[in-house]
């Protein structure tokens, strides 16, 4: 045996073993004789797209408020990004993730494909939080006044409570009711006995100074650094310096902005958008040193991160997600290369962690849900199979013009037909890929141009064997020449597509991925399995029968040889 046979042989196995298992995972009901096979390859399945199965249609309302105009569609497109891969968005567009204007407000709308659970939705989408790098600095004078206002209203409700425990109010329910301190609340505000000094100056002074009796409420608000207090005098006990009051209380909170860091950081305008990634490492690399959390940014991030770290050395840098302090880490030194890290007591877990929730936080604006409903399938099951039925029809119509016209070459092409159809349903359920109806649109355009490469091919060999050529001479020549016309139409339509998926959103991206992915596949089973099987089945045996190839004997000019 030639080496040139054995060669040919071995292609011709390979492709009948790619052919089996196309076939076996494009169709497993085949093997439901071998149950464990056949429930392993079975969990494969297509995921079909919102239009074929329904699922959950969310929409979020964009906060663009604190974004300057010019940069808001780089904005919601960033949103639109990151919201992609929380939900690990790939493969035919769909989940579809894209932006809309409504009036004068900005939406992002999110469809997931085959989730019937909407709080199951919102989750996928929840975590996908804001990224803020903040630096120290004074509450503004809104928020002063907002406070003040609160205050106001607290020391009111104060003295309302105040007028109605004089006026035989139970205490103790008031106090479990009203009271803001978590220490007393649950006991109607008892606080027990105490020595003096145990409580602030105000407090002791009233307690220990004003000759309270037994029972007696403080006619008068008592306001310390924590609040305004509605005090009860119980009992006491003890004489002197070991003297003890027993009193309960109803605490009407102060608050002040500097409790809260959201109010005592400012805005810098670094935010998620500027981060291109964060990482856990050791200090000293190879499982070395310290573990850290270190930090790259972009071009403008890298720009605004340097100014930030110049003008706040040995502050603080607050880092937020969703208004949150996650960490506020002390600039050391200015950085101005966009690569900083943070340190700290961390074990490496924990700041994989931080570096994970980093990652997640390049939202770069605040998003707000303000409509969801679940879709019901607008083709269902019923209109699914239709298209299937119509799809098998298809095919076989093409089946039956190719062996009407090409006879023996038409019935392996149709063979090829077969095995790339099985290899696309593979790809499908290999890759993850949500099949849509603009996707199914793809599929089948791609076969469509399958067979056109075929009839190029077939034609030129016709024409090779009316000049005399022998029918395998023939086939060789009729794919070497057709070869250039496939290649440069088959190319030119890849990259129509990769243009569409690139440029379009939705349902044309999914539109052209799949007849992306359909044209490669099908140049590969018209140029490499349809060849090899014409290869290995063609011989002698054919060349006195040209009709077989859909030729009549006198129209070969010149005799075989």
């Amino acid at each position: 045996m030639t080496s040139a046979k054995k060669k040919l042989q071995l292609q011709f196995a390979g492709t009948v073993l790619l052919a089996v298992f196309a076939g076996l995972f494009s169709y497993p009901e085949v093997l439901k004789f071998a149950p464990p096979a056949y429930n392993a390859i079975s969990r494969l399945k297509i995921n079909l797209g919102l239009d074929l199965q329904g699922g959950i249609h969310l929409e979020y309302k964009a906060d663009i408020s604190n974004i300057d105009s010019s940069h808001v569609d780089e904005a919601l497109q960033g949103a639109q990004d990151v919201i992609e891969r929380r939900i690990n968005a790939f493969g035919v567009g769909e989940p579809l993730v894209q932006t809309a204007k409504s009036g004068n407000e900005h939406r992002v709308i999110v469809e997931l494909p085959g989730i019937k659970d909407i709080e199951q939705a919102k989750e996928k989408i929840k975590d996908a939080p804001l990224l803020e790098f903040k630096e120290e600095g004074e509450p503004d004078q809104s928020t002063k006044d907002m406070f003040d206002q609160i205050n106001k209203q607290a020391k009111e409700k104060a003295q309302k409570v105040l007028e109605e425990v004089k006026n035989g109010g139970d205490f103790s329910q008031l106090a479990k009711d009203n009271s803001e301190d978590p220490g007393s609340k649950e006991n109607g505000g008892d606080l027990d006995f105490a020595k003096k000094g145990q409580f602030v100056s105000e407090f002791d002074e009233v307690l220990f100074e004003k000759g309270l009796k037994s029972g007696e409420i403080y006619p008068e608000l008592v306001e310390t650094q924590f609040g305004w207090h509605i005090i009860k005098f119980i009992e006491s006990r003890g004489e002197g310096d070991e003297r003890e009051v027993h009193a309960a209380h109803i605490l009407f909170a102060k608050h002040d902005p500097y409790q809260y860091e959201q109010f005592i950081y400012k805005d810098t305008g670094l935010s998620g958008k500027n981060l291109k990634f964060a990482t856990a490492q050791y200090s000293q690399g190879q499982g070395l040193g310290e573990p850290e959390v270190a930090l790259q940014f972009d071009d403008e991030g890298t720009k605004l991160f340097a100014e930030l770290t110049k003008k706040n050395l040995g502050k603080q840098i607050a880092i937020f997600l969703d208004g949150e302090l996650q960490i506020a880490p002390v600039v050391q030194s200015e950085i101005t290369n966009g690569q900083a890290v943070i340190t700290g007591n961390y074990t490496f877990q924990e700041a994989k962690e931080i570096a994970e929730r980093l990652n997640q936080g390049a939202l770069p604006v605040p998003l707000t849900l303000v409509s969801q409903q679940s879709v019901e399938a607008s083709l269902g099951i019923e209109s699914l199979q239709k298209s299937l039925i119509a799809g098998v029809v298809g095919l076989a119509a093409v089946t039956v013009f190719m062996i009407i016209f090409y006879r023996f070459l038409g019935f392996v092409a149709s063979i090829s037909l077969l095995i790339y159809t099985a290899l696309m349903i593979t790809i499908f359920k290999f890759s993850g890929i949500t099949l849509t109806l603009s996707g199914i649109a793809g599929f089948i355009l791609s076969i469509g141009m399958a067979v056109d490469a075929n009839i190029l091919i077939f034609e030129r060999t016709k024409e090779e064997i009316k000049r005399g050529r022998t029918v395998q001479n023939a086939i060789e020549e009729g794919f070497k020449r057709a070869w250039t016309s496939i290649r440069d139409g088959n190319v030119s339509s890849m990259l129509t597509a990769g243009i569409l998926y690139f440029m379009g959103t939705g349902f044309v991206k999914g539109f052209a991925a799949s007849l992306f992915i359909g044209v490669a596949v099908s140049m590969f089973t018209a140029i490499v399995i349809t060849r090899t099987m014409l290869r290995f089945l063609v011989s002698d045996w054919i060349h006195e029968r040209v009709w077989i190839v859909g030729i009549r004997k006198k129209d070969v000019k010149i005799s075989n040889t």
